[in-house]
């Protein structure tokens, strides 16, 4: 079992290493099968297609990054403070890992509707997560009722995601520099007080979602925008 989970990742860091450097339609079973030293005739028994890989890499980019966040934000109680663990840890994942993340970012537009169907259903488990802490913080009064919960992790994710356009290592801040400059301008804001409204729930009405009840992600999944909300 454990050669198996072994050559498993191989053949996965293989794909998604080739996937990042030459895209799905730029990248064949052969050479992701000489990459990762097995024949194709192996690779393609446990992986029919190279959308099949990235549905296996999907599984397993979830997996880490959920085990991830899940062991920062255990280092705290505070609502707001594990908001800010989970961030850090996310882009941690996003910048510093493997290059899976790479993959499901860049070529979920290219892939089939069925494959991007289901992709949105695994990402479940990594959105009820986020649902839970920011439901954990408007519990606790330190994140408004007014706001539309849905929304704000939309923003937050969507945002986050976007720093994998840009980033390049030793480009003047860190993962974790990044990652809390998001939470400030997310969650305490970039307006100064001499400028802020004083009537802070005038601001509130236009992040809100129409009523103070808290409104999470019950959509279709077949239906939801691109993955991790891009």
């Amino acid at each position: 079992m454990g050669r198996s989970n072994e050559t498993t990742d191989v053949i996965l860091d293989a794909a998604a290493r080739l996937f990042r450097a030459h895209g799905l339609g730029g990248t064949s079973i052969r050479a992701i099968a000489d990459l990762a030293g097995v024949l194709p005739g192996s690779l393609t028994y446990r992986y029919p297609t190279k959308e099949s890989l990235v549905l296996a890499l999907m599984d397993r980019t979830v997996t880490r990054m959920l085990a991830d966040i899940r062991l920062a934000i255990s280092k705290s109680e505070d609502p707001l403070e594990r908001i800010h663990l989970a961030l850090r840890a996310y882009l941690s994942g996003l910048l510093e890992g493997d290059d899976s993340v790479y993959v499901l970012l860049f070529e979920f537009p290219r892939m089939s509707e069925e494959s991007r169907a289901e992709l949105i259903r695994k990402r479940r488990a990594y959105e009820s997560l986020w649902d839970g802490l920011l439901f954990a913080a408007v519990g606790s009064g330190q994140l408004s009722q007014q706001l539309d919960l849905r929304l704000l992790r939309r923003h937050l994710i969507g945002a986050v995601n976007s720093v994998a356009f840009w980033y390049r290592p030793g480009g003047g801040r860190t993962p974790a520099e990044i990652a809390d400059s998001y939470y400030a301008f997310f969650l305490v804001g970039a307006m100064s007080d001499s400028v802020r409204p004083p009537d802070v729930d005038v601001l509130r009405a236009r992040l809100g979602a129409g009523d103070p009840t808290l409104q999470l992600d019950t959509g279709d999944p077949t239906t939801d925008p691109a993955w991790a909300n891009r």
